[in-house]
Formats: C-alpha cells, structure tokens, sequence
C-alpha cells in the first residue's frame, strides 16, 4: 500500500513537473522571460511552493523549457537525415524548424541567460547536419546550387522576427514564411499555393 502511494506521488509530481513547463513555454512564448515566476504558477494551477520546489530559480525553469526545444530541434534534424527523399527532407526541416523558431524563445533565452546553456556547441552540431541534408537535396537536384547556410541563418533571423497577437497567428505566419522560402530555395520552383495565414 505505501509503495503504491510513494509510486502515485511520484507520477503526480511528474505530471506537475512537466504541466509547469508546457505552461512556462506558453507563457515565455507569449510574454517574453519577464513574465513573472507566479503568473507560470496562477495559469499551471499550481501554488508557487510547488513552483519553487521543481524549479528553485526563474533560469533553472527556462533552461528546462530551453533544453526541450533543443532537444525537439535534434529531433527535426535526425528525422530529415533519415529520409530517403533528399528535397523533402530538407523542406521539412525548415518548416518545422521555423514553426519552434517563431516562438521566439530561444532569441529571448540566450539574451537572459546566455551562459545557461552552450548554445554554441549546439549551433553547430545544427549546422553540420542541416549542410549535410543541403548537400543531398543539391545533388539529387531539388535544392538550388547556389544555396548558402548563410541563406537559412537569414531565413532562421526574419522568421524570429514574426509579431503576432496569439501564438496561432504567429505560427500560420511562420507557416507561409517557410513555404514562401522554400519556392526560393527550389531549384525549379512550382509555386504551389501557400499555406493561409488564419
């Protein structure tokens, strides 16, 4: 009986824990790491002892949040390297890397906490990989031979940029911004229609 209630609040502690992170990247998103610690706790439904107690510190919350979204852009990565068809590997991989991109946290993470996490190192290992996958879709004849990394750190840099007044908006803009720039990076493009910004 005691093992079934320390196994029960272990996975309640665990649902909390990972709870307040979705919600901290919801808020972060919206209004930026100067969002207070207890306005994370008031929208998780959580008390701010609790808060406190996953996450001692404002940094220690948003690195965790921060690792998540590197760890989903390895993810994009590694599933892009895997895919046998060159061109749409590499499209997706700028569609999805551009949907975490516009969320706009890892801009305001390494301005707040620039030492937290080495967010050089993983640059680039990115790089490596996303010049990897350029390589395939050039050769197999999808992707314009004059294609430069310097083109999708551009491409990364505006679609940061995007302001919208909700996240969904945001990420419909981020959606018609990649596909306006993958037509661009199309060795023959086909204009197909793009994705509506509602």
């Amino acid at each position: 009986m005691a093992g079934h209630l320390s196994q029960k609040v272990r996975s309640d502690a665990r649902y909390n824990r990972d709870h307040i992170l979705d919600v901290a990247r919801e808020v972060f998103a919206a209004e930026g790491l100067n969002a207070p610690m207890r306005e994370v706790a008031r929208r998780a439904g959580v008390g701010p002892a609790t808060l406190y107690r996953h996450f001692p510190t404002k940094e220690a919350l948003a690195t965790e949040a921060f690792s998540d979204q590197m760890q989903a852009c390895d993810a994009i990565l590694a599933e892009g390297l895997a895919d046998p068809d060159p061109w749409r590997a590499f499209r997706t991989v700028i569609e999805k890397i551009c949907e975490v991109h516009a969320r706009g946290f890892t801009t305001a993470f390494t301005a707040n906490f620039p030492h937290a996490i080495d967010f050089a190192a993983h640059r680039e290992r990115s790089l490596v990989s996303i010049a990897e996958l350029a390589r395939r879709a050039k050769r197999a004849g999808g992707l314009r031979p004059d294609f430069v990394l310097d083109d999708l750190i551009l491409v990364l840099m505006a679609n940061g940029g995007i302001h919208a007044t909700s996240e969904t908006t945001r990420a419909a803009a981020s959606r018609r911004f990649a596909a306006l720039v993958i037509q661009a990076f199309q060795a023959s493009p086909t204009h197909t229609p793009l994705p509506a910004l509602r």
